[in-house]
Protein backbone atom coordinates (compact mmCIF):
# COMPACT_ATOMS: atom_id res chain seq x y z
CA UNK A 1 0.00 0.00 0.00
CA UNK A 2 1.37 3.54 -0.77
CA UNK A 3 1.23 5.91 1.94
CA UNK A 4 0.66 9.65 0.59
CA UNK A 5 2.84 12.79 1.84
CA UNK A 6 -0.86 14.22 2.90
CA UNK A 7 -1.46 11.52 5.29
CA UNK A 8 -2.41 13.63 8.54
CA UNK A 9 -2.86 11.33 10.68
CA UNK A 10 -3.11 7.49 11.38
CA UNK A 11 -4.26 5.55 14.53
CA UNK A 12 -6.80 2.46 14.80
CA UNK A 13 -10.13 2.69 15.93
CA UNK A 14 -13.52 0.05 16.47
CA UNK A 15 -15.93 0.57 13.64
CA UNK A 16 -19.31 1.08 15.73
CA UNK A 17 -22.80 0.61 14.54
CA UNK A 18 -24.98 3.46 15.17
CA UNK A 19 -28.72 3.11 13.67
CA UNK A 20 -28.35 3.10 9.76
CA UNK A 21 -24.46 3.52 9.49
CA UNK A 22 -21.12 3.14 10.98
CA UNK A 23 -19.32 5.65 13.48
CA UNK A 24 -15.51 5.97 13.44
CA UNK A 25 -13.86 7.66 16.88
CA UNK A 26 -11.35 10.41 15.91
CA UNK A 27 -9.32 11.00 19.25
CA UNK A 28 -8.80 14.15 20.60
CA UNK A 29 -5.56 14.34 20.32
CA UNK A 30 -5.15 14.43 16.50
CA UNK A 31 -7.84 17.49 16.22
CA UNK A 32 -5.50 19.33 19.41
CA UNK A 33 -2.57 19.07 17.58
CA UNK A 34 -4.36 21.23 14.43
CA UNK A 35 -3.57 18.02 11.83
CA UNK A 36 -7.69 18.22 11.12
CA UNK A 37 -10.31 20.52 12.74
CA UNK A 38 -13.97 19.43 13.43
CA UNK A 39 -16.20 20.16 11.40
CA UNK A 40 -13.61 19.97 8.47
CA UNK A 41 -14.58 17.43 5.78
CA UNK A 42 -11.75 14.78 5.46
CA UNK A 43 -10.64 11.40 3.54
CA UNK A 44 -10.98 8.22 5.95
CA UNK A 45 -9.66 4.93 4.83
CA UNK A 46 -10.80 1.92 6.61
CA UNK A 47 -8.35 -1.02 6.42
CA UNK A 48 -9.34 -4.50 8.18
CA UNK A 49 -7.41 -6.05 10.42
CA UNK A 50 -4.58 -9.02 10.50
CA UNK A 51 -6.74 -12.13 9.69
CA UNK A 52 -6.11 -15.07 12.11
CA UNK A 53 -6.11 -18.99 11.27
CA UNK A 54 -8.00 -21.09 13.09
CA UNK A 55 -5.26 -21.19 15.33
CA UNK A 56 -6.04 -17.35 16.57
CA UNK A 57 -2.58 -16.91 14.85
CA UNK A 58 -1.53 -14.75 11.95
CA UNK A 59 -0.49 -16.47 8.85
CA UNK A 60 2.69 -15.90 6.89
CA UNK A 61 1.05 -14.13 4.28
CA UNK A 62 -0.93 -11.69 6.66
CA UNK A 63 2.45 -10.99 8.27
CA UNK A 64 4.14 -10.14 4.91
CA UNK A 65 1.21 -7.94 3.82
CA UNK A 66 1.43 -6.23 7.34
CA UNK A 67 5.01 -5.23 6.94
CA UNK A 68 4.59 -4.52 3.27
CA UNK A 69 1.82 -2.00 4.01
CA UNK A 70 3.05 -0.51 7.28
CA UNK A 71 4.24 2.67 6.82
CA UNK A 72 8.37 3.69 7.51
CA UNK A 73 8.77 6.03 9.42
CA UNK A 74 9.58 9.49 8.55
CA UNK A 75 12.97 10.22 10.44
CA UNK A 76 15.84 8.28 10.86
CA UNK A 77 18.96 7.89 13.05
CA UNK A 78 21.25 10.65 13.33
CA UNK A 79 18.79 13.40 11.51
CA UNK A 80 18.29 16.71 12.77
CA UNK A 81 15.32 18.55 12.95
CA UNK A 82 13.89 21.94 14.41
CA UNK A 83 10.34 20.55 16.34
CA UNK A 84 8.04 22.33 18.52
CA UNK A 85 7.03 20.20 22.02
CA UNK A 86 3.49 19.79 21.20
CA UNK A 87 3.00 17.68 24.56
CA UNK A 88 4.30 16.28 27.70
CA UNK A 89 3.77 12.73 28.00
CA UNK A 90 3.20 10.69 31.42
CA UNK A 91 7.20 10.32 32.56
CA UNK A 92 7.50 14.17 31.67
CA UNK A 93 9.40 14.12 28.66
CA UNK A 94 8.01 16.23 25.51
CA UNK A 95 6.22 14.91 22.54
CA UNK A 96 6.69 16.25 19.26
CA UNK A 97 4.33 15.12 15.82
CA UNK A 98 6.18 15.07 12.46
CA UNK A 99 4.51 13.55 9.14
CA UNK A 100 1.82 11.58 9.60
CA UNK A 101 1.34 12.06 13.28
CA UNK A 102 4.16 10.64 14.05
CA UNK A 103 5.33 10.79 17.80
CA UNK A 104 9.09 11.84 18.59
CA UNK A 105 10.16 11.51 22.41
CA UNK A 106 12.18 14.47 23.38
CA UNK A 107 13.40 14.36 27.46
CA UNK A 108 14.43 17.57 29.30
CA UNK A 109 12.03 19.89 27.23
CA UNK A 110 8.93 21.28 27.87
CA UNK A 111 5.44 22.33 26.25
CA UNK A 112 6.36 24.81 23.90
CA UNK A 113 9.75 24.96 23.62
CA UNK A 114 11.02 24.80 19.96
CA UNK A 115 14.36 22.79 19.61
CA UNK A 116 16.81 21.07 17.19
CA UNK A 117 16.59 17.40 18.36
CA UNK A 118 18.81 14.45 16.93
CA UNK A 119 16.82 11.70 16.52
CA UNK A 120 18.68 8.82 18.60
CA UNK A 121 16.57 5.59 18.03
CA UNK A 122 13.82 5.02 15.43
CA UNK A 123 10.67 2.46 16.07
CA UNK A 124 7.70 1.95 13.74
CA UNK A 125 5.75 3.94 15.65
CA UNK A 126 7.58 6.74 18.07
CA UNK A 127 11.51 7.86 17.85
CA UNK A 128 13.44 8.97 20.58
CA UNK A 129 15.31 12.45 20.54
CA UNK A 130 18.05 14.28 22.13
CA UNK A 131 17.93 18.01 22.13
CA UNK A 132 21.08 19.40 20.42
CA UNK A 133 19.72 22.72 20.34
CA UNK A 134 17.14 25.56 20.83
CA UNK A 135 15.58 27.62 17.96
Amino acid sequence: MEVPDNLLCLYNAELEEQDDSYVIEVPAREVSTNQIASGEVCRAAVLQRETRDTNNHSTESDRQNTAQSAPEPPVEEGERRTVTIEDVGDQGDGIARVERGYVIIVPDTKLGDQVVIEIENVRQNVAFADVVGQE
